[in-house]
């Protein structure tokens, strides 16, 4: 919120700067018979033969102006452009956006209806609900998985079968309405280096990669400070979002540099929460989602589910 101080500052900047354009203009326009007179040449030269001449402004061009700095005035009165000033109109961005949604609301509420009530499996069967939540997916969760769904980094891939809290109809619509917080805390103070190194050892070795032995047989005695929430098979709980490690299945990287990063520095994703879309399209949402991971349709135990 704006203080009365601030918006006193932002008003008089504001008036001063039209004003000063205003003065400006008539300043260069106004006759100056002590310089060079009307219609004579300025004694300047370019390029040989360019020249200026003391030539008025055109008349209409004063006009629009000095209209363009009256209109500045009437907008000023009319809308928020001074702070808590004016805006005779009670214009805000947060009334039109309200009443933009509520009209969009009003205007898709038949289309979302016909969906209304069926189950996510149900609907991720359905050709034109899997229309819609492509849509939806599109507008609202592109700009971190992907058009595709497959992620990037520090932003999971949808099409697998790697899920950090779960790939359930009821879990994604949870994920979808709350949004998710992973965190996973820095470990380099209490590890020292040496210790970072061994812990990342032992836990790219988990998914097959290569170390000295003697390191991983050393990371996995350290493992004890991870096994609270990866588990001590390192596999993963999905309740807090820990992933599985043993998978060779890298939210932000399994390279050595990028695990010890992770370990050293911790890690911190948010996945915020897509309440306001309500039911309706949050349903045709996980049941898109869904689909991704699903491509031949649900398995023969969760299409007997109710």
């Amino acid at each position: 919120m704006m203080t009365h101080g601030l918006s006193l500052f932002v008003a008089i900047l504001s008036i001063l700067n039209v004003l000063a354009c205003g003065w400006l203009i008539w300043w260069t326009a106004r006759s100056r018979p002590d310089e060079v007179k009307q219609g004579e040449v300025i004694d300047h030269v370019w390029d040989g033969d360019l020249q200026e001449r003391n030539n008025p402004m055109p008349r209409w061009w004063l006009i629009l102006f000095f209209l363009s700095i009256g209109f500045c005035f009437v907008y000023f009165l009319l809308y928020p452009a001074l702070g808590t000033f004016g805006n005779v109109l009670g214009w805000s961005k947060a009334n039109q956006y309200e009443s933009e949604m509520a009209e969009a609301r009003r205007e898709y509420a038949p289309v979302y209806a016909a969906f209304a009530g069926r189950s996510v499996l149900e609907l991720s069967r359905d050709p034109k609900a899997l229309a819609l939540g492509h849509s939806l997916f599109a507008n609202n969760c592109v700009q971190c998985h992907g058009s595709d769904g497959r992620g990037a980094t520090g932003f999971p891939n949808l099409t697998d079968q790697d899920w950090l809290y779960g790939g359930d109809p009821d879990t994604l619509v949870q994920t979808i309405t709350n949004g998710r917080e992973g965190v996973m805390p820095a470990l380099g103070a209490v590890l020292g280096e040496q210790g970072v190194t061994e812990v990342v050892a032992y836990v790219r070795s988990l998914s097959g990669a290569k170390a000295p032995a003697d390191q991983i047989e050393a990371g996995k005695a350290r493992f004890v400070l991870c096994a609270a929430c990866h588990g001590a098979d390192a596999k993963g709980n999905q309740a807090i979002g820990a992933p599985n490690l043993t998978d060779d299945i890298w939210l932000y990287g399994g390279s050595e540099k990028a695990v010890r990063t992770t370990v050293t520095n911790g890690r911190h994703g948010q996945m915020p929460s897509h309440k306001w879309l309500g039911d309706d399209r949050i349903r045709l949402l996980a049941a898109y989602v869904y689909s991704l991971s699903h491509p031949a349709g649900p398995s023969a135990g969760e299409a007997a589910a109710p």
